[in-house]
Order: structure tokens, then sequence, then C-alpha cells
């Protein structure tokens, strides 16, 4: 069982007081936040929460820019036992509304840059109440809620006594509920607790950090689990978080030297950006010593020689943190590692359509549980059917499709599940789907993703029009732009009289799509100049 000094908000606490000066969070402008002062500053938004009526076991939606604030917005909460609903700072339109909704939150924390896409949707929310709006340089935004600047909702209030009026988090407690890919229907909130986002950890080395308040760096927000992961270990290893809002390509080793950044992750195509940079004489004269990288880049060896680093990787979803990892001993990019020895005690099996385990070396659906609870998520948000049916048979399904070796090395095979993931966001074909088909002119649409060049997948839409009508690819991207997030946009799109479906059941054949995805008939965004707005 996880002890209760090693919960996240009980570890700053500890630490605050130990070590009160000890720098904890490090933006790349080079401004600072001590352990004193984060953990002061996670009571503050405790205390403010509270005098706003926040009480255990409520949801509280955010919307935040990496930020300092995104991790105390966060943490604040958690010392009243209640509940972290974040949004991905790219949603807007149907997503953004359902998000919302969906949720039950009844108070929302926004930047301001994000208020106007809470304004097109602001008619369909009829749970919530307040919104904060955390960083207002002028007139608050008109808004059907109570609106409230940042300054406002945190003057006056002094931080919450720890003990006295602080609630306990537990590692039982539900630390954020994120919304992952939803596959035939909408994206589903999934309960992390405490003891997921700690074990998160456990699939990295134990030598991440070999010296104390050396920098970790990352670049992943704290509304997405890896965020959440990055500061959780930086913690664990008695590291700085050393965070950027967003991937810079250019900075990214000038990051790293100037922060002192011993360690960090490299998610999607970063790798294989980074390494088709052009080669400098002084590339490995620099402080990181080692990357977790997710998915491992087939000229991963390339990458150690020429950066001076060690390479790991591992397997994990937001449902089930990761019971895979290879340490340093990675010789191989196609595999994901073994099943993660020790505490929580990961039981994996490949199973078949009827959950009977499959023989070595074949193709199966990963299944999953632990010896120690509440690691693999106890459910999705008002979903009980889903929940069933992730957890059928008394083992999580993974909806992902491996084989394993007579060594026990695991690799993944592809998605059972109709999902996309691309540049290491997770993306529901149901949702891009739902937006194309808006589309007027469209009758009927499949989206799948297309094997990228920089690895992982892009989106491509495979559209049926209404009879009569014509629809150029470039007009449908300007339809979509809207309406969903950047990163879910497809980069192709091709017109088709019909979509094969099944005998039985009429469902769209997206194998064949996929067989022949960059066919002569399909239009690419990228090819043909179109640029999207940031």
């Amino acid at each position: 069982m996880l002890a209760r000094h090693d919960v996240l908000p009980h570890l700053i606490a500890e630490r605050a007081a130990a070590t009160p000066e000890r720098v904890a969070l490090e933006c790349v402008d080079g401004t600072r936040r001590t352990y004193r002062e984060l953990h002061e500053c996670n009571l503050r938004w405790a205390a403010a929460y509270r005098r706003a009526g926040v009480a255990a076991g409520d949801h509280v939606a955010s919307m935040v820019v990496h930020s300092f604030d995104s991790y105390s917005v966060w943490l604040g909460l958690s010392w009243l036992r209640a509940v972290e609903v974040p949004a991905n700072t790219g949603y807007r339109g149907n997503m953004l509304a359902y998000l919302i909704e969906n949720s039950q939150a009844r108070l929302l924390v926004i930047s301001e840059q994000f208020c106007a896409r809470l304004a097109e949707v602001s008619d369909r929310l009829a749970t919530l109440r307040t919104v904060v709006v955390l960083d207002v340089t002028g007139a608050l935004p008109d808004l059907p809620f109570e609106v409230l600047g940042g300054d406002t909702f945190l003057g006056g209030v002094a931080p919450l006594a720890e003990g006295a009026e602080a609630e306990d988090p537990t590692y039982r407690d539900v630390a954020s509920v994120i919304y992952t890919s939803g596959t035939t229907g909408p994206s589903k909130g999934v309960l992390v607790s405490w003891a997921s986002l700690h074990d998160l950890n456990g699939m990295l080395p134990a030598d991440i950090v070999p010296e104390p308040d050396a920098g970790y760096y990352s670049v992943y927000p704290a509304f997405h689990v890896a965020g959440k992961a990055a500061v959780y270990a930086a913690f664990v290893h008695e590291a700085r978080l050393v965070f950027r809002e967003s991937f810079s390509l250019t900075a990214y080793w000038e990051d790293i030297r100037r922060h002192n950044c011993v360690f960090g992750g490299l998610v999607g195509p970063m790798a294989t950006m980074i390494l088709g940079q052009p080669p400098r004489r002084d590339d490995a004269d620099n402080p990181l010593r080692g990357v977790v990288m997710a998915p491992v880049i087939p000229e991963f060896e390339e990458f150690k020689r020429r950066f001076g680093v060690r390479v790991c990787t591992g397997f994990g979803m937001t449902e089930i943190g990761y019971p895979f990892a290879s340490g340093w001993e990675l010789t191989d990019h196609t595999t994901v590692g073994r099943v993660r020895t020790g505490p929580p005690g990961f039981e994996v099996k490949l199973v078949n359509d009827f959950d009977e385990e499959v023989s070595t070396g074949q193709f199966g659906e990963m299944v999953v549980r632990t010896r120690d609870p509440w690691i693999i998520t106890s459910g999705y948000f008002q979903m009980p059917d889903k929940t069933a049916a992730a957890w059928r048979n008394g083992w999580f399904h993974s909806g992902d499709g491996f084989i394993r070796d007579a060594e026990g090395n695991y690799f993944f095979v592809d998605r059972i599940k109709d999902a996309i993931r691309r540049r290491g966001e997770n993306i529901s074909s149901f949702e891009v789907e739902s937006a194309v088909n808006e589309h007027p002119s469209v009758a009927e649409s499949a989206v799948i993703g297309v094997p990228s060049e920089l690895g992982e997948d892009e989106v491509k839409a495979v559209v049926v029009l209404h009879p009569g009508v014509t629809l150029r690819p470039e007009d449908l991207i300007t339809f979509l732009i809207p309406r969903m997030p950047r990163f879910m946009i497809p980069r192709y799109v091709e017109v088709v009289t019909e979509l094969t479906k099944t005998d039985s059941t009429q469902r769209t054949q997206k194998f064949a799509l996929r067989a022949d995805a960059r066919n002569a008939n399909t239009w690419d965004r990228e090819a043909a100049g179109m640029e999207l707005p940031r």
C-alpha cells in the first residue's frame, strides 16, 4: 500500500517543512517556485475553493495553460478531497461542452485565452455555475455564469490550515477525472487515483536522477496524464520539474543545458524530430543522461550515441498505468519491455475474443489486473456499462493487441479498438466523424489512422457526400477548424461514393480503408500547403 507521505500533496507538504527553499518547479523563462511557495499556493487555492462551496467529492473543471497555476489549480483541490477535471487546451465546440457537462462540474477555472471558446458553447452548459478567469487583463468576459477574476477568487483568503481545516487526501482518492479517447462513442472520463499516478513512476529506472536537485524536463501539460506523471516522478526522485508550455524543437537543447536537465520524456515524433536536426560536434556535450521514449524510434541506438544518453521505454494507458517496462537494457525498438515485477503486482494475459489466453507468439488483446488495489482505474465516470465491459471476467481489457515471445518480451501490434494516436495524443475516430458529419454536404464518413513518417498516425477522413453536391477538401478543413482541437483535424481527405460495410452489422470495414490509405484520390493537406491556425 502507498505510504501517506508518498501521496503527492503530502509529499509536497513534507518537503515544504523539511527543505522549504528547495526549488520544486522551474519554468524555462527562469522563474521558480520553491516547495514552500508551492505548498502555500496549493493551500490558498484550497481555501478559495472551500469559500466557493467546493466540498469533498465535487468536480471542478479546469482549462489552463501549462504554468505554475496549472499545478496549484489541481493540487489545491486535493486538500478538500475534491476532484479536478482537466480539459485539453485544444478542446473546443462539442468536445469542450461534453467534457464540462458530462463531468457535472459546477465551477470552471480557465485561462483568459480560452474564454471565447467557452462563450461559443455556454448555452449548452446546464450544470456550470461559476467561472474563474485566471489571468484576466481587462474587463471580465460576458458569460451567462458568475464570472470572477483569479485575483478576486483568491483575494482575502489565507492558506488552509493543514490538519485543522484541510481534508486528508489518501492514495485511494480520485486525483483527477481524465477524459480519454472514445472508440464507438464519446470520450470517457477515467477515474485516476493518487496511487495510480504514483505508480506511473514504476516503469522508470531507479537512477534516472543521479544527483539531487537536477532538472527533470517536461513539456507535457498538467491536463495530460503524462504531465501529472512527470511532476510526480520529479518530486519522488528529488529533482526540479523544469517545464516549457509546449515542445519546441529549436529550444530543446538550450533548455536542457541551461537548466541542467538530466532526464526527460520523448513522446510521439519528438525523438525523430530531434535526431533529424543537422549534427553538431557538441551534440553529446549536454547534461541529459537518460530519456524515456514512447514509441521507440528504429534509430534509437544512433540517438544514444549521438547525444550520449540512455533510452528506456514502456507501455501504458491512463486507465492502467504502465504494466510494461524495458529498463536501460533496451535492445529492440519494437518491444515495449516485459511485465514489471514487484509492487503493485501486475498480471498480464493476451487473450482471444472469448477471453481465452493465446499461446506464445500469437496475437491477442492485452488484459491486465494488479494484486494491489487502486492502481488500475475503478471505472469511467457516469458510464457503468463501459466500466463493466472493460472489466469483463475480472480483467481490465486494454483494447490493444500484442504478441509475447518466449523470453517474455511484449510487442505492440495494433489497436483492436478504433482509436488513433497522433503525436502523443489519443484521438477518437467517433468524435472526428461526428464533426465531419456535421457538414451539410456530408452524408457519412469514416475516419482512420494512417501511419506517419514521424511515427504513430495521421488522421484521414473518408467522406461520402449527399447526392448532387460537391465538396472541396479545403472547405471541409475550414469547416472543421473552429469545431475541434487542432491535433484532431484530418491531414488526409478522400471523397468516395460509398463505404464498404459488413453484411451483418453494417459497420464500415475500416481495415479495407487502411489497406489503401494513401491512394491516388487522397488529398493531403500538408502537400497542398494548407496551414492550420495556432
